[in-house]
């Protein structure tokens, strides 16, 4: 054997032998070595969706990297001050010193401006990759028993991720935050009985008041972000405890993991990944600009950014407001402002108790409590995903009425014509939207039943003794027939029993009823897949050719178009 060849184990080198002692002594005390060998070769599954929360986590990162270099620089003060800097049209102009350093940062310190907008697109990526990583989880059914908690977390996530992208978007103190900050002053006052002391002791006085700059930092660099990496380690935790789901397939059942260990695949496409995050964001930072505070100029409260919108995650808050009819009432001398608090604090409130309460109404509706690993492809359950397009649906259209008055400009139409459209639109419009799905929904599943009883079109075209042509299908693959039919099948129903064995009114019956009212509406119309004599007798029929004198094989797939044969 060559020198080249030979193989010493680390713990007989050098560098081993020097590492053995201190390594020992922390293993005897903590116990390292057997949780590390068990946790490095756990198992994920591979595939494409899993890697939206991926980006979630790295751009959160990327944040945290970024913001550790402007807190160096950003001078988180609202005292009044006279600009004498680089950009020479405000020269002389009294702003705050907030704005005063968000400017140096941008025009005097090196690589300041780069920084200040990779941290800006990474934020918008941040909130994004969320917003699609909840999508997959809840129209894959994700959230099923037994994360429900890590789905509770996730909502959590969501929220924190809003009020943390808010404060830092408040922070320069431009001219569109302060626009923005009077908005939520706005909202804070609507509530009733109670708003005006929030206002006074969140702003420390009248707005602006001279405090909301230097809270508004505080919780942004110190406050939020704790409770966020406190979570986000709740929430990668409860993942390896549980196991990671995955989607149907050969192999794949609700008591394993089929994929790539931590260590060394795992880890090392989790590290590259980031490194494609950090130059995508690093990319659009260099090449997009985003958020340029000296275009709005400094925050006067007399003044507001003609056509200002915020940040595009919370344009839907906005939207709300400017759809809701101008509702307001008087008791005790009180103005009760209907029209800013039912929609935003409201909808804000109601968004986030429907998402966190919906694993449990789903729970209640199914009364299905097994736990569950394997996803459940959206058009298995056609009713969920309906109603997750209808929200969808509603969301754009209140996110589309935050900017009616640049709609009603750039398209020259009537703002107000606009404005019912968006309003008879958000209630319209998900109906439609859930409708349309839900159908889609049953024509796929259709279409998936048509396939495994009836095989696939082979692009082989025959000719019958009477001169009639058709086209040759031959069965799926079993692996395939395996994945498309891995989902439950649909439970039989039963009217709930009105009286006990003795005769007496059943308690709770009226619940009872109402359940199996929302559980019939929940699986109506839902098909169920073949059986496993469908799938035999299937078999027989597409195996018997008729002394077709071509045989299929069983690497032909079918041909394409142009009479290529395919992959199927």
């Amino acid at each position: 054997m060559s020198t080249t060849e030979q193989y010493t184990p680390i713990e007989q080198t050098g560098v081993g032998k020097k590492a053995a002692g201190p390594v020992g002594w922390l293993d005897d005390r903590l116990g390292l070595a057997g949780v590390a060998k068990k946790n490095l070769r756990k198992v994920f599954p591979e595939h494409w969706s899993f890697m939206l929360g991926e980006i979630a986590l790295w751009s959160f990162v990327v944040l945290l990297l970024t913001g550790v270099f402007l807190t160096f620089w950003f001078q988180p003060s609202m005292t009044e001050v006279e600009y004498h800097g680089s950009y020479l049209p405000f020269n002389g102009l009294e702003m705050s010193q907030a704005y005063k350093s968000t400017l140096d940062i941008s025009f005097d310190i090196r690589g300041g401006l780069l920084i200040r907008q990779i941290h800006h697109w990474a934020a918008a990526l941040f909130i994004a990759a969320m917003i699609a990583h909840m999508l997959r989880v809840f129209f894959t059914g994700a959230y099923r028993k037994p994360r429900e908690i890590n789905w509770l977390i996730g909502v959590g996530l969501f929220s924190l991720g809003l009020v943390e992208g808010f404060a830092g978007y408040s922070l320069p103190d431009d001219l569109l935050s302060g626009t923005g900050l009077r908005f939520v002053d706005g909202l804070i006052r609507s509530i009733p009985l109670v708003g005006s002391y929030l206002e006074f002791f969140i702003f420390g006085g009248e707005f602006p008041g001279d405090e909301i700059i230097p809270r508004l930092y505080m919780a942004h660099i110190l406050l939020i972000p704790a409770i966020l990496l406190g979570l986000v380690g709740a929430h990668m935790l409860l993942l390896v405890y549980h196991k990671h789901t995955q989607w149907p397939g050969p192999g794949r059942t609700e008591k394993n993991v089929v994929g790539y260990p931590m260590l060394p695949v795992y880890a090392a496409k989790a590290g590259g990944f980031f490194f494609v995050v950090f130059g995508f964001t690093a990319l659009m930072g260099a090449l997009l600009q985003i958020n340029p505070v000296w275009v709005y100029g400094p925050y006067n409260p007399s003044e507001v950014t003609a056509g200002s919108q915020p940040d595009w995650y919370m344009g839907f808050s906005e939207g709300l407001v400017r759809m809701m009819p101008g509702w307001e009432s008087t008791f005790f001398n009180y103005t009760w402002s209907w029209n800013v608090f039912i929609p935003a604090v409201g909808g804000l409130t109601g968004l986030f108790v429907v998402l966190g309460v919906w694993p449990f109404i789903e729970q209640w509706i199914t009364g299905d409590k097994r736990d569950h690993h394997l996803l459940q492809r959206p058009r298995n359950a056609p009713v969920r995903t309906a109603i997750g397009v209808a929200g969808m649906t509603a969301y754009g259209v209140a996110w589309a009425a935050g900017g009616n008055d640049i709609l009603a400009t750039k398209f020259h139409m009537d703002i107000y014509t606009l404005t019912w459209i968006f309003r008879i639109g958000f209630f319209v419009f998900p109906v439609i939207a859930f409708m349309v799905t839900k159908r889609i929904c049953i024509g796929l599943q259709r279409a998936d039943a048509n396939r495994i009883l009836h095989g696939y079109e082979t692009g082989v075209i025959e000719r019958s003794p009477e001169g009639g042509f058709s086209e040759r299908h031959a069965p799926l693959p079993a692996a395939q027939q395996y994945t498309l039919t891995a989902h439950d099948r649909v439970p039989v129903l039963e009217a709930p029993a009105e009286t006990d064995a003795n005769g007496v009114a059943a308690p709770h019956s009226r619940k009872e009823k109402l359940r199996a009212r929302v559980q019939r509406f929940y699986y109506r119309d839902t098909l169920d897949k073949p059986t496993a004599e469908d799938v035999h007798h299937a078999e027989e029929h597409l195996g018997h050719h008729d002394g077709h004198p071509v045989e299929l094989g069983d690497e032909f797939q079918g041909v394409s178009e142009t009479g290529v044969p395919r992959v199927h």
